[in-house]
């Protein structure tokens, strides 16, 4: 008999949960070299030490590596009770960001109100995980519904068409349209009637036309997108600069800390536009090894998925996975002009404390899916290793 004293349960990692680890730690580091360079000029422009963003953003990985630890001790079967409470907070804290009265607790940062708390706390960042858990949980309580149209699909899009209303109003197009594809991602990975989403799709399309006509901005962005006279020179103007960017990086790059765009040419070079000084100081083969490594992380993550202990595991590593994939290829397309511009960051890169604790926080969460857990005996169930 154990003396019971000595006896614990531990998580044990498996080999891909290993290697997603050292996968995020591959990118953190590049991404705060990263940083550094795209962000020093513009640093000492605003009459800051040329290390400020890189120390604000050393402090968001000591949080976030806080963060990742507890995700990933974290028994993340527990997240299906605790999905309609995360739903919950994450509308409270959208809804703060629109009423008129909350301006004291959520103001204007460049023009929109997406930040609580000063500009500590993105809502819409913790939307992304509420939206992934919350649809794997309801998706299987459903059941068999979900071949029904109303009782079955439609919870879904009004709970999450909520949430796309708040981010309309924030304005932010682009994370809309993230909690609708995650959303999605999940329902067709539960094998949802593919004629549902086409449905809905036809009937979807003018409302979310109509909503883009009214917001000058965005229609000023997709007019540029497909080359049309009629968008204004300034919203070019970033997309402009970032294909220089990447476009004079040539084959292998101009060197770390050697482009000429970090003066300032690319507006918010070191978050929204990042993806611009890899190509200008990495070149081509920069951001080859930036798509191979996600494309690396997604593998690890599918891989995750299709070992999962449940179900519902299941489908939340698979959404998780996607957050952060098509988070950081979406940047991709946009700095390289595939894409119309959407103020996508690129995870672990971007500049972005809210981001950043958001990508350790998943990421923790899909090791904690890709662990077993184990009972240890005797010394080594006191040791602190």
């Amino acid at each position: 008999m154990h003396d019971p004293m000595q006896v614990r349960e531990r998580w044990a990692m498996g080999a891909e949960a290993r290697a997603l680890v050292l996968v995020t730690a591959v990118l953190t580091a590049f991404g705060l070299a990263t940083l550094y360079s795209a962000s020093a000029f513009v640093a000492m422009q605003a009459d800051h030490d040329s290390s400020y963003y890189l120390l604000k953003q050393l402090a968001g990985v000591g949080v976030g590596m806080v963060a990742f630890a507890l995700a990933a001790k974290f028994d993340a079967d527990r997240f299906e009770k605790l999905a309609w409470p995360l739903m919950a907070v994450t509308i409270f804290l959208m809804l703060l960001t629109v009423l008129p009265f909350t301006k004291s607790i959520a103001p204007s940062v460049n023009g929109s109100r997406r930040f609580v708390f000063g500009a500590s706390v993105q809502p819409s960042e913790l939307g992304k995980l509420a939206v992934v858990v919350w649809t794997a949980m309801l998706v299987l309580k459903k059941g068999d519904q979900m071949r029904r149209l109303t009782k079955g699909l439609l919870p879904f899009l009004v709970v999450v068409g909520v949430l796309d209303l708040l981010a309309f109003f924030q304005p932010d197009l682009s994370v809309a349209m993230m909690f609708t594809l995650l959303m999605g991602i999940i329902l067709f990975s539960a094998e949802v009637r593919v004629g549902h989403f086409i449905l809905l799709g036809i009937l979807a399309a003018p409302l979310l036309w109509h909503e883009i006509e009214k917001r000058q901005y965005a229609m000023s962005r997709l007019l540029s997108f497909m080359g049309s006279g009629d968008a204004p020179e300034a919203i070019n103007f970033q997309l402009r600069q970032s294909l220089i960017a990447v476009g004079s990086g040539g084959l292998l790059g101009k060197g770390f800390s050697q482009g000429l765009q970090q003066y300032g040419w690319v507006p918010f070079g070191y978050n929204d536009f990042i993806g611009s000084n890899i190509g200008e100081e990495w070149g081509f083969l920069g951001i080859t090894c930036i798509v191979l490594i996600f494309s690396l992380y997604t593998w690890l993550g599918f891989r995750i998925a299709r070992q999962a202990r449940s179900r519902f595991l299941q489908l939340v590593a698979i959404g998780l996975t996607c957050t952060t994939s098509i988070t950081a290829y979406l940047h991709i397309g946009v700095v390289i002009g595939l894409l119309p511009t959407t103020g996508l960051t690129l995870p672990f890169v971007s500049f972005g404390r809210s981001n950043l604790l958001l990508s350790f926080v998943l990421t923790g969460i899909l090791v904690n899916i890709g662990s077993t857990k184990e009972r240890v005996y005797g010394a080594a169930a006191t040791a602190p290793a």
